[in-house]
């Protein structure tokens, strides 16, 4: 049976780990490269080849434990803000009627009109005020305000008097 020469291995390792680093959009090896090359200088210099696993795992771990903090705050996705959110939570009025089987819809809040989908999946009618729950993507998702009937409006006046 043929052995492996350490130095190729570690050699390899180092390359392999380097190579799957660049192919990735995140840092996925890069510490393992890092093992694998103090791995390889531990072989240059005559350790045995436990001690070269070893010094493997450890530099690996210690790279790991060494960039963590620096991976956590340049690894953190940014919120792009775009100021559309805004309109979460404000009254919009039906401009074209929403029908979610259609599917049709829009609406008018915040001087844009945006598309619109009911959020109990029921038709609105145009001129409907609703208001506004959620956005995706560039929808709007909506509900209907309830009115309050005027004769309602009269009596909650006088309660509150």
């Amino acid at each position: 049976m043929h052995q492996i020469n350490p130095m190729y291995f570690w050699l390899g390792a180092f390359v392999l780990f380097g190579v799957v680093e660049a192919a990735t959009a995140g840092l996925t090896s890069i510490w393992f490269a890092a093992g694998a090359l103090v791995a390889l200088i531990a072989t240059a210099l005559g350790a045995q080849v436990w001690l070269q696993v070893t010094i493997f795992i450890l530099a690996s771990a210690a790279a790991i434990a060494a960039t963590r903090p620096l991976v956590r705050r340049f690894g953190k996705r940014r919120r792009v803000a775009t100021n559309a959110d805004r309109v979460l939570g404000r009254t919009a009025r039906v401009t074209e009627e929403i029908n979610n089987l259609i599917p049709t819809g829009a609406v008018y809040v915040d001087g844009k009109t945006w598309t619109a989908r009911s959020a109990g999946g029921g038709p609105i009618p145009s001129g409907a005020m609703v208001t506004v729950l959620a956005m995706e993507g560039v929808k709007l998702i909506v509900r209907e305000k309830e009115e309050i009937p005027p004769e309602k409006k009269n009596t909650e006046r006088t309660e509150e008097a």
